[in-house]
């Protein structure tokens, strides 16, 4: 069975199934048309004979899983219509299909397998090498960009609300100052690696197909280094400690992700930096909370201040405001202070938001007593009647 077969042969189709089918799904469908196929069941029948052969190499292929896998993958990249002809052929009107046969030596004297006036081998090497090239005749991995690095910072509740410029010291890779990064030993040089000749790839031949992979000799690097560096032992790298001044926007909330360009890891062969990502956490406050740019407060009240209403002071993050209570205000009832929450972007705030909580006293004097029994004789009764006629089916 040839890859010319699997690229020009639907199997799926052969069989009656899906490309997403199960393997007990395959499995059922090739049992059912084996049987209705079988020479035994159909003698003298070519045709039969034909389609039995056909559900058997299809089954041979989509029921073994490393196969099937092949397959798919080739069927992905010789996709139809995928390949074609970038140049119009004499005697032709426009760019003819790719006939899949010129792949395998069958679409020009001597079996070259070339496509578009290139080795096959050579349209392999771009796609599996991400178009960098392979072998001997490819130039060397190109610039690589660092790695990004996360870390977390608590900050203060303060300090998120009004915004702070903090020292953050991180431990990370970074390049060694004893060879600046190339690994060798100071008055030495990397040389070219002997097996990929610089260019950091192999390549290996696999029937019609040349493959690319990274060179195990030096790594992928392309160098190798005779006399390692004493301080990075011939990595290039180190770890270093670094201190950095973050700023931290006005505003910034509990869980908030702040990337800094260029903060990371150093890149390699001349590649830029990677970014820092710093995770922020904000520690609760004793009084305030948030609820996106509005601060939330609780602030507890007397029953007396909740019916005759009072002139409440508050505290703010930058001083205190009065705030009007109005007469017969229940318990839960929130009151705003305009601006005097979180600063926004656009040079605005956020509200303070007060939900008064009425407060009833565990134990009162006789005195005490006395009065709001007299205040209860003159005040009319909560409006229960909704209540009371629920209540009354089940007397």
């Amino acid at each position: 069975m040839s890859s010319k077969d699997w690229i020009e042969k639907d199997y799926y189709a052969v069989l009656g199934v899906a490309k997403t089918a199960s393997a007990d799904e395959i499995k059922k469908a090739y049992r059912k048309l084996a049987r209705e196929s079988h020479p035994d069941h159909n003698p003298g029948d070519p045709k039969a004979e034909e389609r039995f052969k056909a559900v058997s190499e299809a089954y041979a292929v989509l029921g073994d899983d490393t196969k099937r896998r092949e397959y798919d993958e080739m069927r992905s990249l010789f996709g139809s219509g995928a390949f074609r002809r970038g140049a119009r052929q004499p005697g032709q009107p426009g760019g003819m299909p790719f006939d899949v046969s010129d792949l395998f030596g069958g679409g020009a004297p001597g079996g070259g397998g070339r496509f578009a006036g290139g080795n096959i081998s050579d349209l392999f090497s771009s796609i599996f090498t991400g178009g960098q090239g392979g072998g001997a005749g490819g130039g060397a991995p190109g610039p690589a960009r660092g790695r990004d690095v996360e870390t977390e910072v608590a900050l203060d509740f303060d300090d998120a609300v009004r915004g702070v410029t903090l020292p953050l010291t991180l431990r990370a890779p970074g390049v060694c100052d004893t060879c600046h990064g190339n690994g060798a030993k100071p008055g030495t040089q990397p040389r070219a690696c002997p097996v990929c000749h610089g260019a950091g790839v192999t390549t290996r031949n696999q029937g019609a197909f040349s493959f690319s992979e990274p060179c195990r000799n030096c790594q992928s690097v392309g160098t190798v280094v005779d006399e390692k560096c004493p301080e990075c032992q011939g990595t290039g790298g180190v770890t270093k400690t670094r201190t950095l001044n973050v700023r931290f926007p006005a505003g910034v909330a509990d869980g908030q992700r702040i990337r800094l360009a260029g903060r990371g890891e150093p890149g390699s062969r001349g590649g830029p930096a990677g970014d820092l990502f710093v995770h922020v956490k904000v520690r609760p406050d004793d009084l305030f909370g948030r609820t996106g740019d509005d601060l939330t407060l609780t602030v507890p009240i007397t029953f007396t201040e909740a019916v005759l209403g009072t002139d409440l002071r508050v505290p703010t993050l930058d001083g205190a405001v009065t705030l009007r209570v109005p007469p017969g205000t229940p318990s839960g009832r929130i009151l705003r202070a305009r601006g005097k929450g979180v600063s926004r972007r656009d040079g605005q705030a956020g509200d303070l938001l007060v939900t008064l909580d009425v407060v009833v006293p565990a134990g009162v004097s006789d005195e005490a007593r006395t009065a709001l029994e007299t205040f209860a004789a003159h005040t009319p009764p909560a409006a229960r009647e909704h209540l009371d006629a629920r209540v009354r089916r089940f007397s």
